[in-house]
């Protein structure tokens, strides 16, 4: 049976982060986030590597990554591209925000056959996430069967201001229901371990520091892309118009779910998620990944031969 394949998405454009944070290193030898989930991914049993990015990433990360990981190593780049749409549709003059990550993942549609995971190039899950992950794609994911790594909702916070989180709800078996997307969570103060999000201008609700994150590690189908193709239509014929909307995968895992077309496996890792959302994240990352180097976890170097 072919190996998993591994999907990045590397295209973001850093906003609140000030610029490509995927090219930031953090590591001793100029590694960056993507070079340690791709050394991660390849020992757990993943195969080809596809990043999804914009053209002017490809150049400096094939340079990159000829330092970091070696000649060896050689992904599959494809572009997430504004016009890249539907027959029938023409791409808005006005447009200039991409298209969201269900977009993203459309564009590997040519070039991936086999089950595959789904990872943010800028988030570190730790090398657990995806041993969790190939073997769910090994075995029980298919076309009726998708999976998703979360991650308690206390170890994916950043200490230096909110983010956007997805709480899951699972029902008795594991498999999710729906994911609740707050937009502005953060470290409870008065409550070490917990965590709140913000309601209204200026109220805050408690949040469990146990609930479960969606961090964008999904496991799927290659007959993913049909569904990415009919929903991005519908989602063009009714949205198109408001130039800051945007095509989110969880969106479509929920209508498949609602459908009774998928269901989706809630895997549970017990890693501590970093990554860079903000400026300030990036000596926390960098001490992060020391730590783990004197802990063992990763060699001095990451070079695949």
């Amino acid at each position: 049976m072919a190996k998993p394949a591994l999907l990045i998405l590397a295209g973001g454009i850093g906003s609140r982060y000030g610029g490509f944070k995927q090219i930031d290193p953090i590591g001793p030898n100029g590694e960056v986030i993507i070079d340690y989930s791709i050394y991660d991914a390849l020992r757990a049993g993943f195969g080809k590597i596809v990043i999804v990015t914009v053209p002017e990433l490809e150049a400096p990360l094939r340079d990159h990554f000829r330092g970091t990981l070696g000649a060896a190593f050689e992904p599959v780049f494809v572009f997430q591209k504004l016009s890249d749409l539907p027959d029938g549709f023409t791409l808005p003059a006005e447009r200039k925000k991409p298209w969201g990550t269900g977009h993203a993942i459309r564009a590997a549609r040519g070039v991936i056959d086999t089950p595959f995971g789904v990872i943010n190039a800028d988030d570190f899950y730790g090398p657990t996430s995806y041993r969790v992950l190939a073997e769910a794609l090994s075995g029980e994911v298919d076309a009726a069967h998708y999976a998703m790594v979360g991650f308690e909702l206390v170890k994916t916070l950043s200490g230096h201001g909110t983010v956007s989180r997805g709480i899951c709800r699972a029902d008795a078996e594991g498999f999710l229901i729906d994911i609740v997307e707050n937009t502005a969570v953060e470290p409870d103060p008065a409550h070490p371990g917990a965590a709140r999000t913000r309601e209204g201008v200026a109220g805050w609700a408690p949040l469990s520091g146990q609930a479960i994150a969606s961090m964008n590690l999904w496991g799927f189908d290659p007959t993913l892309f049909a569904h990415l193709e009919t929903g991005f239509r519908v989602f063009l014929e009714t949205a198109m118009a408001d130039l800051k909307s945007e095509y989110f995968i969880p969106t479509v895992v929920d209508t498949l779910i609602k459908r009774g077309e998928v269901r989706c496996h809630v895997l549970r890792s017990g890693e501590k998620w970093f990554g860079m959302t903000y400026p300030q994240d990036r000596e926390e990352a960098a001490a992060a990944v020391r730590r783990l180097m004197e802990e063992g976890a990763y060699p001095a170097t990451l070079h695949l031969g």
